[in-house]
């Protein structure tokens, strides 16, 4: 019930940006941490979904903030999306690095290979699901590429990737 609760909370009509680009979706930082406070989480479970929810309404310093502070890989792979949205794209393999296995990834691939596979590009869903497994330091790369060659095509259907690394991570963290 927290995850679905806590994706009302941060929808958005858009999807987040690759990049540190701000939405006019994207809802103030004081008015997100009322939302989440009123989610009721408690523990490290409170400071992720504030830092995700920081994340998603683009606000990459409020959530850097508060996700150095948290030691979990949770708290790590939001590190490292925010740092692969700064963008700093080496410090965001560090922080994936430290990430190592998360438990998420094998739903993760399998959702990314789904939606990469019915948007007919097997080829992206090759590079980001080697073997059937996730792999963040190929999607890093892949987001590095898009955004450097500004291919928009390949950039919306890696923001809808995002979209599925995000929220199969706030899945696991809030389950």
């Amino acid at each position: 019930m927290a995850f679905t609760e806590f994706i009302a909370v941060i929808n958005t009509s858009d999807l987040p940006g690759l990049g540190p680009e701000v939405r006019l979706s994207a809802q103030p930082s004081a008015v997100l941490a009322q939302a989440v406070d009123a989610l009721g989480l408690d523990g490290t479970a409170a400071g992720l979904a504030k830092a995700a929810a920081l994340l998603w309404h683009d606000h990459l310093d409020e959530s850097h903030s508060v996700s150095q502070d948290i030691g979990s890989t949770d708290g790590s792979f939001l590190h490292g999306i925010m740092h692969r949205r700064e963008p700093d794209y080496s410090n965001a393999k560090y922080w994936f690095h430290r990430v190592g296995d998360h438990p998420c990834f094998p739903a993760l691939a399998s959702a990314a290979t789904d939606y990469l596979d019915a948007a007919g590009d097997e080829a992206l869903a090759k590079r980001l699901v080697p073997g059937g497994h996730w792999d963040s330091f190929a999607f890093v790369d892949a987001v590095e590429a898009a955004v450097h060659y500004g291919n928009p095509g390949e950039i919306e259907l890696l923001q809808h990737v995002q979209r599925i690394e995000f929220e199969t991570l706030a899945q696991s963290f809030l389950r």
